[in-house]
């Protein structure tokens, strides 16, 4: 399990960083190191990885509950929180490059996907 929280966390913070790189061509990278007062709007691509990294935000709390719960719960079947680890890991890898292509339909299936993994994850536990 403790490899699946890694990864997912450096995706997590691969997501973070992402907007800033779409960021730092348009205003420079000696604005970009200063306070950005006054950032400009976000650009199309920049404001998709902003929205991504946003639902990544919202879904990071639920994995790394249900991935902790794995460790401290008595009876938890490991190999199906695994599973649902591994299952929401891959989703959330396919949904970011999604989410910045605009690809309206398999976005949305890879989202599901990554939440069934969650629900694995929690079913695991009981």
């Amino acid at each position: 399990m403790l490899t699946w929280i890694l990864l997912v966390l450096i995706l997590y913070y691969a997501g973070l960083f992402l907007p800033s790189l779409f960021l730092i061509p348009r205003i420079g990278l000696g604005a970009y190191m200063g306070t950005r007062d006054s950032d400009p709007d976000p650009a199309v691509m920049q404001g998709r990885a902003q929205r991504a990294h946003r639902n990544f935000q919202e879904n990071l709390a639920p994995f790394a509950v249900l991935a902790a719960l794995t460790f401290i719960v008595p009876d938890a079947d490991v190999g199906r929180a695994i599973l649902g680890a591994e299952v929401f890991f891959f989703a959330r890898l396919a949904y970011l490059p999604l989410y910045l292509l605009a690809v309206p339909v398999v976005r949305s299936a890879a989202y599901t996907v990554g939440f069934i993994g969650l629900l694995i994850m929690g079913l695991a536990l009981v």
